[in-house]
């Protein structure tokens, strides 16, 4: 993939990139609408799909709308009023803080929600790089998905191993840990004392995407007395569509018809594919709307000084830097990290404006394998224009994280950032 340098981002967007389509779930989707609301969570608009965003309203607009029409989360006053406190705290002394978000967003289907859509995000990214950043002298605040990952313990809580395996019972009844253990758990417990004795961890748990959105907004708008110091590292994986509350059922999708009253028409089958035919009435179909997107927004008005760093995944590496450069360009960001779901942990691609594509990979003396090459690379990592061939990887993890590369090159950036809008 050869180098390309990025002009500075542009206002205009490229493209809609789903501002007007909804995403449905079915085999065939029926001429009529499901006649069962318990089995069904369907829009009376899905007939629209892919329509010109040529009316696409504003993202001012768009912003009163989602907020207005969707609640926000009990926990929104109480994670607010935490983070002013620790923003307050660290803005007085002049220390950097950045929001680092982390795990997938779930999408209820009912509004007492027993289904819900997720995705595979378990939150690696985000709490590996919160550590990184606490090493580097940053104060962290740690939106995260609740009981996805954290900063310290996901070195114990994402094993393979039952924690209790790392333990064992000492004398007089003590708990005590394995002794092969006992260097690496002593070392880790001392960061994670340290961070929060110094007031310089803060985490924030959220469950559905309108839980993420609500509270990213509160504290994107609350880290702005930061200015420049601010940094939003925006590793959460976020849902792209969800059920919009006016069409989201109060109670459980019923599987049956067990609740419904005798019916003496015949059943509709219009899914002759399937084996055996299932009748319209026994299928779910479910129609989602798009998330708005409000990446735009962070820069525009809810943290128009900070740095701001998002996240591109894909599987196909013909378009991952493509549609990395298509979201610096849309969203104004300062930083798109794209990276590819089968070589995530071993490389990302940084695209910034006005900048070549830089390929960061693990170094080839930490990948596990001798492989006969000539290996020039030192400890700061590898940097390539070229991007990795799965084929070419050991199976396994590599032994170094490459969050330990990812974070330095972005304090480097972040202080250019910060340097930039001095001299302004």
């Amino acid at each position: 993939m050869a180098s390309q340098k990025h002009s500075a981002p542009r206002r205009e967007s490229l493209e809609t990139d789903h501002l007007s389509t909804s995403f449905t779930l079915s085999f065939h989707l029926p001429n009529t609408r499901p006649s069962s609301p318990t089995s069904s969570v369907f829009s009376s608009k899905s007939d629209t799909t892919m329509m010109s965003s040529t009316s696409t309203p504003d993202l001012a607009q768009q912003e009163r709308s989602y907020f207005e029409v969707n609640p926000p989360p009990t926990t929104l006053e109480k994670h607010s009023s935490d983070a002013k406190a620790f923003i307050d705290f660290h803005n007085a002394v002049g220390r950097r803080v950045v929001l680092v978000t982390s795990g997938g967003t779930t999408v209820p289907l009912e509004r007492q929600t027993v289904r819900f859509i997720d995705n595979f995000s378990a939150g690696t990214r985000g709490a590996t790089s919160a550590e990184y950043f606490l090493e580097a002298g940053y104060a962290v605040i740690f939106l995260h998905r609740q009981f996805s990952l954290l900063p310290y313990s996901r070195h114990y809580s994402h094993a393979t191993n039952c924690f209790l395996d790392f333990l064992h019972e000492g004398p007089s009844g003590s708990v005590v840990a394995n002794t092969q253990y006992q260097e690496k758990m002593l070392k880790v417990l001392r960061l994670y004392n340290s961070a929060k004795e110094k007031n310089l961890l803060l985490t924030l748990p959220f469950t559905t995407i309108n839980d993420y959105l609500f509270v990213l907004r509160s504290i994107a708008q609350l880290m702005r007395p930061l200015g420049p110091r601010g940094l939003l590292y925006l590793a959460a994986a976020v849902s792209d569509f969800f059920v919009p509350p006016e069409r989201m059922v109060e109670h459980k999708i019923q599987s049956t018809n067990a609740t419904d009253k005798p019916k003496e028409e015949e059943e509709t089958f219009d899914n002759f594919d399937s084996s055996p035919a299932i009748p319209r009435s026994k299928r779910l179909i479910v129609d989602l709307d798009p998330v708005p997107k409000f990446l735009k927004n962070l820069v525009d008005g809810w943290a128009p000084e900070g740095m701001i760093v998002s996240f591109k995944l894909e599987t196909d590496p013909e378009i991952l830097v493509h549609k990395a450069q298509y979201s610096l360009d849309r969203y104004q960001h300062h930083l798109v990290i794209g990276n590819l779901l089968s070589t995530r942990k071993w490389e990302v691609v940084f695209v910034a404006p006005g900048q070549a594509d830089q390929w960061i990979r693990i170094p080839n003396s930490q990948r596990r394998k001798t492989t006969g090459e000539q290996d020039s690379n030192t400890a700061s990592g590898e940097i390539s224009q070229k991007p990795l061939d799965p084929k070419d990887l050991p199976e396994g993890e590599p032994e170094m994280e490459i969050e330990s590369l990812i974070i330095p090159a972005v304090e480097e950036l972040h202080t250019k950032h910060i340097s930039g809008a001095v001299k302004r």
